[in-house]
């Protein structure tokens, strides 16, 4: 089986997303599934938006306190699901997720536009709403009040997740979709094997 490194692999995601990026015609060019394990045994998938590949990881951002924070705590192997459908591409992630440092959190919620960055203040992510009325009010009084910086919240963070499978799924009109598995083997070595479609 033919043996890669994770550069090799990170490279042809990102001329994947780059090739899509130059045909899209939709917004959320970065967004993708991502998937745990729930404290029930259920699976749980919600979309995000992918930051940036950062050291051969995946980073995506969010709450700790949240129920997908919740999950990621209780079990750290997680999923990631693209679809680029301008290229007809799939690329399918699994990996373990690690909490990057608070210096790096600060920087991708200083990237956020200021509204998000209110919402992420002023509401607590997943909990029951009681009333939204009571959330508007918090929104347009921060809004109105805070004219400089708007600091991160300590429960928001941004996750690193460490590959150890990627597969990437070309769609075909002759429905023989090219399919192709890389796994980790050891250290710094991936091993390429092609899958039927």
């Amino acid at each position: 089986m033919p043996v890669h490194t994770i550069h090799e692999i990170i490279s042809r995601f990102e001329q994947g997303l780059e090739a899509e990026m130059k045909q899209r015609k939709v917004r959320l060019p970065y967004a993708c599934c991502m998937s745990t394990e729930g404290l029930d045994g259920f699976p749980n998938a919600r979309f995000v938006s992918l930051k940036e590949v950062r050291d051969n990881c995946f980073v995506v951002t969010g709450t700790f306190s949240s129920r997908k924070g919740a999950e990621i705590r209780h079990n750290p192997k997680v999923a990631l699901t693209f679809w680029w459908p301008e290229t007809e591409q799939q690329v399918r992630i699994q990996g373990t997720v690690t909490e990057l440092p608070v210096a790096l959190a600060d920087r991708y919620f200083a990237e956020r536009n200021r509204e998000s960055r209110i919402v992420s203040v002023v509401s607590d992510q997943g909990q029951e709403l009681m009333d939204l009325s009571d959330l508007t009010h918090r929104f347009d009084a921060m809004e109105a009040s805070v004219q400089d910086e708007i600091l991160r919240p300590e429960n928001w963070c941004a996750y690193a997740i460490e590959p150890v499978r990627i597969e990437f799924l070309v769609f075909s009109e002759s429905r023989f979709h090219d399919r192709t598995l890389y796994e980790r083997r050891g250290e710094g070595q991936w091993v390429m094997r092609r899958l039927q479609p």
